[in-house]
């Protein structure tokens, strides 16, 4: 690993602990499966499809988890140039804000604050993610019918993370020497997500662009 890619992913500072698979198990032969792939120098778009044999849940729920610790490293890096002051609404430049929903204290969308969405975001994730009832990590028990669309909205709200960091923090990422390490995450987080369908193509628009402009792998 690059000392680049280390300053991104092996931070102190995260906002969560990393959620990690239990050896023997079959996501966690999955998980290396993947993290082969990806070490291999794959073609991007190659990595992301689903094993041959293996169950597409199963590959979903790894890559979740997964793309759930990556981005929360990456925004760990930049959270203290991200403040109440700097980013007072969550957005990505002057087109697209977020605003936060959940069933409890914000039933309406409500404007809030980057380090505030970014709190809530990965506490709600962290509970979706921990529930045996919609990631059960027993092998032979089923996923319940509510598991895509709960992993569609995990991942619509995970890419606002990386529309906010490439929009209004990419400068610190390059001060790092870190930006093809955070484009390549950012890559194979897209092209999962178009492979399985995870997310509506109109949510991807922010950053389409950006990735046009990177180079191809």
């Amino acid at each position: 690993m690059s000392h680049a890619l280390k300053q991104v992913f092996n931070k102190d500072k995260t906002f969560r602990p990393k959620r990690k698979f239990e050896p023997g198990t079959q996501r966690f032969e999955l998980h290396k499966k993947a993290q082969a792939s990806l070490n291999a120098g794959l073609d991007l778009k190659v990595a992301v499809q689903l094993p041959p044999g293996e169950e597409q849940n199963d590959w979903v729920a790894v890559h979740v988890v997964d793309f759930f610790n990556r981005i929360n490293l990456i925004y760990g890096t930049i959270s203290d140039h991200c403040t109440e002051q700097s980013c007072p609404v969550m957005s990505g430049g002057p087109k697209y804000e977020y605003r936060w929903q959940d069933e409890h204290k914000y039933r309406k969308p409500t404007a809030l604050s980057a380090p505030q969405y970014m709190n809530l975001l990965m506490d709600w994730i962290e509970v979706q993610i921990n529930n045996e009832d919609i990631f059960p990590t027993n092998v032979g028990t089923p996923f319940p019918k509510n598991f895509l669309p709960v992993v569609k909205k995990i991942l619509s709200r995970l890419f606002r993370v990386f529309v906010h960091v490439y929009i209004h923090h990419f400068d610190r990422i390059t001060q790092m020497g870190s930006e093809a390490h955070v484009n390549t995450c950012y890559k194979h987080f897209y092209y999962f997500v178009k492979e399985f369908n995870l997310i509506d193509t109109k949510e991807l628009e922010p950053l389409v662009s950006a990735l046009r402009a990177q180079p191809q792998q």
